[in-house]
C-alpha cells in the first residue's frame, strides 16, 4: 500500500515537473524575444525617454500582448521620411521658402502690416523648419457651427469650375457624407476635377460600395495608409488627421470640421458641435494646396502630381497673414506644436486655449506655468462630454496641476467642444485640425492656419468668452474634492499620457 502511494506520487511529480520545464523553456523563449524588441525599441527607434520607458514596461509585464500592443500604436514613423524629398512639389516648397527667407533677414522683405514684422522670428522658424512660406493678402470668413460652414462649402463646390481638392480625417457615409458624396459626383461629370484624399482608419465608415460609386462617377479616390483588411489597420497612431478643401485653386478651407453628421450637430450624444474652420480666399490657399497634393501623391502612389500654381490678384482679396504650417511624424521638428509654444512665450496679457483634449508635452506644460507665473492670464476650455475617457482623465490631472498656479478652466456644457484655437492677447491666433496634446503633436499628420491679425483674434477671444457662458468653470476647491476613483484614474491617465 506504501508502496503504491510512493509510486503514484513519484509519477505526479515527475508530471509537474515536465509542465514546469515546458513552461521554463516557453518563458526563456519569450523573455529572449522581449529582450530584443526591448533593445529595437531603446536603441533602433529613438523615442522620447517617457514613451521608451512606458513601451519597454507593457512589453516585459505584458508579454505577447504587449508586443502586438506595440506592434499597433506603438511603431515610430518619425526617422522615415515618408515624403521624397526630391519630390517637385517639396522643391518648389522649399524656394519659395528659402527665398523669402533670404529677403527677410537681408531686411528687403516688405511687410504690409507692420505690427506683423515684430513676429518676424516666429516666421523665419516656419521657414526654416519645414519649408513654410508666410502668406499676405488674404480674406479670411470664420465659421463655429458646422452647419454654416458645409452651407457655404456646399456653395463653393456647386459653383466650381475646375477643380475640388478635398482631404478629411474621417468622411461617413451618413446623411451629410452621401450629400456631399452627390454632389462631388455631379461636379466631376460636369468636367471638374475631383480628387477625394480620406484616412484609412478615419474613414472606416465610409462604404465600400460608395468608395466604388464615387471612382465610377469619376472622382479620384485615394486613401491615407489603408487598412490590410477593410476595417482592421496596424497605423492605429499615425493617421491623417488634415481637414483640407481647395477649391478652383483659389479658395481654401482649413480648420476641426470632418464629414459626418454629428459636425452638423445631428448626433444625439454629442448634441451641439462646436467647433471653429476658416475659409479663406488669397495666396496663403498655395500653401494648402501644396499639403493637399503631397498627401495625395503619397496615398495614390504617384511620383508626379499634377499642380497648379494659383494667380491672384492681390488688390481683390483681404489684409490678413497667414502661415499655413504642418506637420507629422515624418516632419523634421513639431512645427505646430512649436508654434503654440512661440505663442505662449508671446504673451504679455492673455492666452485662450480651446481644446477637446488637454495633454500637454513637459515644455509646454512649463510653458503655460511660466506664463501664469509672469501675470499673464491663462484660459483652457475643455469638452464636459467625453469621447476618449482615458485622454479626458489624463486633461484634467494637467488642467488640475495649473490651476494651482493661477491658470483659470472650463468644462464647456453647450455640447461637445471640438475647436483648436489657441490665441494670445490681441493679435496672433492659430486655427486647425492639431489639438493640444501629444498625439497631434507627434503621431498625427496635421494642419494649422497661424494667424497674424487683430480682427481674427479678437472674434476667436469674443467667441471663448461666450462659450464661457454656456461652461461650468473648473476651480480649484472644487477639483480638489474630487473622489478617491477620480484621483485613481487621473493617475493612471497622465502616465499613458505619452502613448494617449
Amino acid at each position: 500500500m506504501f508502496m503504491e502511494i510512493y509510486y503514484s506520487l513519484s509519477e505526479l511529480i515527475l508530471g509537474y515537473s515536465d509542465v514546469l520545464l515546458g513552461f521554463i523553456q516557453s518563458y526563456s523563449i519569450i523573455f529572449f524575444i522581449n529582450v530584443i524588441f526591448t533593445i529595437a525599441i531603446i536603441f533602433m527607434e529613438r523615442k522620447k525617454p517617457t514613451s521608451t520607458l512606458l513601451w519597454v514596461m507593457a512589453i516585459n509585464f505584458l508579454p505577447i500582448i504587449g508586443f502586438i500592443l506595440y506592434l499597433f500604436i506603438g511603431q515610430d514613423l518619425s526617422k522615415k521620411r515618408i515624403f521624397d524629398k526630391k519630390d517637385s512639389l517639396k522643391i518648389k516648397m522649399r524656394k519659395n521658402a528659402q527665398s523669402q527667407l533670404n529677403e527677410i533677414k537681408s531686411g528687403k522683405f516688405k511687410f504690409k502690416n507692420e505690427r506683423t514684422r515684430e513676429y518676424v522670428e516666429m516666421i523665419e522658424m516656419f521657414n526654416v523648419s519645414e519649408d513654410e512660406t508666410f502668406y499676405q493678402g488674404n480674406d479670411i470668413e470664420m465659421y463655429s457651427d458646422g452647419r454654416e460652414m458645409f452651407k457655404k462649402l456646399f456653395e463653393d463646390i456647386e459653383a466650381a469650375e475646375k477643380s475640388v481638392y478635398f482631404e478629411s480625417y474621417i468622411f461617413k457615409s451618413d446623411g451629410l457624407g452621401t450629400e456631399l458624396m452627390n454632389l462631388l459626383k455631379k461636379k466631376s461629370r460636369e468636367g471638374v476635377e475631383v480628387l477625394l484624399l480620406v484616412d484609412g482608419m478615419g474613414a472606416r465608415n465610409l462604404k465600400q460600395k460608395d468608395r466604388r460609386d464615387l471612382v465610377e462617377n469619376g472622382v479620384k479616390l485615394a486613401i491615407f495608409f489603408p487598412g490590410l483588411f477593410g476595417k482592421f489597420n496596424t497605423h492605429i497612431n499615425y493617421r491623417n488627421h488634415r481637414k483640407i478643401i481647395v477649391i478652383d485653386h483659389k479658395i481654401g478651407y482649413v480648420g476641426g470640421l470632418n464629414v459626418g453628421d454629428e459636425y452638423i450637430s445631428k448626433d444625439k450624444k454629442f448634441g451641439f458641435w462646436r467647433d471653429d474652420h476658416i475659409r479663406i480666399i488669397g495666396p496663403a490657399v498655395m500653401g494648402l494646396q501644396f499639403r493637399f497634393f503631397l498627401d495625395y501623391n503619397f496615398a495614390a502612389d504617384k511620383k508626379e502630381g499634377a499642380f497648379i500654381t494659383p494667380v491672384f490678384e492681390k488688390s481683390e482679396y483681404g489684409n490678413k497673414d497667414i502661415c499655413i504650417v504642418t506637420s507629422g511624424p515624418d516632419t523634421k521638428v513639431d512645427s505646430i506644436r512649436n508654434g503654440y509654444e512661440k505663442i505662449i512665450s508671446r504673451a504679455r496679457k492673455k492666452i485662450y486655449i480651446q481644446t477637446p483634449y488637454f495633454v500637454p508635452d513637459e515644455g509646454l506644460f512649463n510653458a503655460l506655468k511660466v506664463a501664469a507665473l509672469s501675470g499673464c492670464e491663462v484660459n483652457i476650455m475643455i469638452p464636459e462630454i467625453r469621447d476618449h475617457p482615458f485622454v479626458h482623465w489624463a486633461s484634467t490631472s494637467f488642467i488640475g496641476e495649473l490651476l494651482d498656479w493661477g491658470c483659470r478652466a472650463y468644462y464647456y456644457q453647450g455640447g461637445f467642444l471640438h475647436s483648436k484655437v489657441i490665441c494670445c492677447d490681441d493679435y496672433l491666433s492659430s486655427i486647425g485640425t492639431a489639438n493640444f496634446d501629444i498625439r497631434s503633436f507627434e503621431l498625427n499628420f496635421e494642419a494649422n492656419a497661424f494667424i497674424f491679425d487683430e480682427e481674427v483674434t479678437s472674434t476667436l477671444i469674443k467667441n471663448f468668452e461666450n462659450d464661457v457662458k454656456n461652461s461650468k468653470e473648473i476651480t480649484l476647491a472644487d477639483y480638489e474634492r474630487r473622489s478617491v476613483f477620480v484621483k485613481i484614474k487621473e493617475g493612471v491617465s497622465r502616465l499613458l499620457s505619452p502613448i494617449l
